[in-house]
């Protein structure tokens, strides 16, 4: 954790904080903090500060902050994901945070098995688990945007051209003919498929909206793989 996350609901006063539950699990365990000690503190979706340890038990952790660094800038990437195998989702989901996509739709395709949309991981409160987690590892405050799609064709024909507009579309595919570009030219809608990739159909659907087939060259990576390597790539220098 190289920044604590902070709600509004975590003030007790103006600039003072009590903590309890895993950040201060954490504080006690993994910082080792003590009485004093200053630790960096970030209000979510707002500036980023530090926070004195006023009190510092098994109860609770009491800190005076002060903020006034504003965040880190978004990834200008907006990242269109086949729903991934529940096990690989909280992985992917914390790497694309920390990375700073602040947009991300969760869309089917004909090789996501049904069974993946019926996962408590996809409850409100479990996807912000990992967006928290991503944040907190980054230093970011500001929460991404997790919009799910169980239905692939409406989803390309009604709301993907608005998406796009706009933006770079590339689409991460095996099959792709040009190469990912290395520097983010802009605003990038970028769409990544599931295991094996989409299929036929699918992926000209894409390309019907304006979506550019491009690859990582010969060697196929698993999605969790991949989302790191395509966005790393499209990050501004």
């Amino acid at each position: 954790m190289n920044l604590i996350l902070l709600f509004a609901e975590d003030f007790v006063a103006p600039g003072r904080v009590l903590l309890q539950g895993r950040r201060l699990r954490h504080v006690l365990e993994v910082h080792r903090a003590a009485v004093g000690d200053v630790l960096v503190v970030g209000l979510e979706g707002g500036m980023i500060g530090n926070g004195r340890v006023l009190l510092l038990d098994g109860a609770g952790l009491e800190m005076a902050v002060e903020l006034g660094t504003n965040p880190p800038p978004p990834l200008p990437v907006t990242l269109v994901l086949a729903l991934p195998r529940p096990k690989m989702l909280k992985r992917i989901l914390i790497t694309a945070t920390s990375m700073g996509v602040k947009t991300i739709y969760l869309i089917n395709s004909f090789r996501v098995e049904k069974s993946f949309w019926k996962s408590p991981l996809l409850s409100t409160e479990k996807l912000a688990e990992p967006l928290v987690l991503g944040l907190e590892q980054a230093r970011d405050t500001v929460l991404p945007r997790v919009h799910l799609r169980p239905l692939f064709r409406p989803f390309v024909e009604d709301e993907l051209p608005a998406i796009c507009a706009g933006t770079t579309a590339l689409l991460a595919h095996p099959a792709g003919n040009a190469p990912c570009p290395r520097v983010s030219p802009g605003a990038v809608t970028l769409a990544i498929g599931p295991e094996g990739g989409f299929i036929p159909y699918e992926a000209e659907r894409l390309q019907g909206c304006g979506f550019t087939a491009v690859t990582l060259g010969e060697r196929i990576l698993r999605v969790e793989a991949a989302v790191p390597v395509l966005l790393s790539r499209l990050a501004p220098l």
